[in-house]
């Protein structure tokens, strides 16, 4: 179970003291929200409106403005297929749509073990070894259905 996120509050504070008005430590806040969660929820962005003198639709507005926030759980395993231009010409659709078959799920689902969740994202920004799949914080690029069953098979 993940702790409550008044755990957070001497870590916001610390954040909070490095910058001249608090609102400008939104990001950094929502990163450790997330890095602690593993998601932003509901409940986190009020805790973060609160503590930065904010309303909760500004705290949202942030997250979903950014890519790289998460507003529900994803899998021990993040798989980010890039869907844009280049990726797209080189094969990226029949690589997500095999991923998908082989872990039995749709696009954000979690699969049962707990483990991978596939999703679509904007540019990973290696256009030229494309298509590229980023697993967590790690590029993997030129990659056809048999490198990313590798690429799964070495996942814990």
């Amino acid at each position: 179970m993940p702790p409550p996120l008044s755990s957070l509050d001497r870590q916001a504070a610390q954040i909070v003291e490095k910058y001249p008005e608090p609102r400008s430590a939104a990001m950094p806040i929502l990163h450790l929200i997330q890095e602690t969660y593993g998601f932003i929820s509901k409940e986190a962005m009020e805790w973060a409106a609160e503590r930065l003198g904010l309303k909760p639709v500004q705290i949202l507005e942030l997250v979903t403005f950014y890519p790289m926030f998460r507003q529900k759980p994803v899998g021990r395993h993040h798989l980010k297929v890039c869907r844009t231009l280049s990726c797209a010409l080189r094969d990226a659709e029949p690589l997500r749509d095999h991923l998908l078959r082989k872990l039995g799920v749709g696009l954000d689902e979690i699969t049962p073990d707990g483990r991978f969740t596939v999703s679509e994202v904007e540019c990973l920004a290696s256009c030229n070894c494309a298509p590229v799949l980023m697993v967590n914080d790690t590029l993997h690029e030129n990659v056809t259905p048999e490198k990313a069953d590798q690429i799964l098979d070495a996942c814990p």
